[in-house]
């Protein structure tokens, strides 16, 4: 029997989806004020939806029972510095408590990491398993919270738990509609000017979902594998976006003293109208950065054969026109 974290965010409602469409029966943990995703309505048969807290031990030992296989993937993401105590609590104390039980009951696990855990490669080189993080990243309250769960699965791992680690770069799909990754599409849509110098690794939300699959049934333990599809430049993703949009690409550079200004701006207005920060210094400092990443590893362990960039781009914009329209 098979246990979801998270089944109700965009990765584990992809991952949930494909485990049923397998043929699976699965135990879906959920918030009580969480939604069932409209793309796993189709499986109700095959899923056991359970409100249980990852903060709540007796809740996680009780859903559990009879489990033999845990894909966590249940996170708080946020870059609001306000949400950041509550946020590496959540993830960290979570993460434990479900490696304490799995540890116990031999279960394996499949845990959803972040690149956002792992170091920088020299210049020109690209970022692989084996670049840590040489310092803990304390202005970035998510990359402190994912690096710390991810310890919390090593530690498991020294003490016997069967586990393999994931590390997607930038999760992108139609399904996330306009929140997450999807505001990335949605202000291509609403006329970008501006282009970040940076570039980052990309993959489709099916693609991070098959490759923990494919790990879970291959019995590989204490590795950790980064999921990543291509590296491509912020400007060319824009570019392509607006082109399948039919809107005018961004054609200015934003500089680095641009950014700089637009997320010390945006803080001060935050803090004087009350209302959310447009751009926040940690997403301003990394659209100038170049992070590429090697995904020789994955594909070495499992064959895996990512989609096209260019195809995820196109469906994504097909999906916010016609929800748009």
């Amino acid at each position: 029997m098979i246990l979801v974290t998270g089944a109700t965010g965009f990765l584990g409602s992809e991952l949930a989806k494909q485990l049923a469409a397998q043929g699976n029966n699965l135990v879906c943990i959920k918030r009580g004020t969480s939604v069932v995703p409209d793309i796993l309505k189709p499986f109700t048969t095959q899923i056991k939806w359970v409100e249980a807290d990852i903060l709540d031990v007796f809740a996680l030992d009780d859903a559990l029972t009879g489990i033999t296989q845990v894909y966590h993937c249940a996170a708080w993401v946020s870059f609001n510095p306000a949400h950041k105590k509550m946020m590496i609590k959540t993830n960290v104390e979570g993460t434990a408590n479900l490696v304490n039980l799995c540890n116990q009951y031999g279960i394996r696990m499949v845990h959803v990491s972040s690149i956002a855990a792992i170091g920088e490669a020299k210049p020109g080189e690209l970022i692989s398993e084996k670049n840590h993080l040489e310092e803990t990243p304390h202005e970035n309250a998510y990359a402190i919270s994912k690096y710390e769960s991810e310890m919390e699965v090593w530690r498991g791992i020294a003490e016997g738990l069967n586990a393999v680690i994931v590390n997607p770069s930038l999760i992108i799909g139609a399904s996330a509609g306009v929140n997450g990754s999807g505001k990335i599409f949605q202000t291509v849509y609403k006329r970008l000017k501006y282009y970040t110098p940076g570039s980052c690794g990309f993959v489709d939300v099916e693609d991070v979902a098959k490759s923990m699959i494919l790990l879970m049934d291959s019995g590989i333990t204490e590795q950790r594998y980064i999921v990543n599809a291509e590296n491509w430049l912020y400007k060319d993703l824009f570019t392509e976006t607006a082109r399948n949009f039919k809107v005018p690409p961004p054609t200015s550079e934003a500089k680095s003293w641009m950014l700089n200004l637009a997320w010390r701006f945006s803080a001060v207005w935050g803090l004087l109208s009350g209302k959310p920060k447009g751009v926040d210094k940690i997403s301003a400092q990394a659209a100038s950065k170049k992070l590429n990443y090697d995904n020789a590893k994955l594909i070495k362990a499992t064959g895996i054969t990512f989609k096209p960039l260019s195809l995820s781009i196109k469906q994504i914009c097909l999906a916010l026109s016609v929800h748009s329209s």
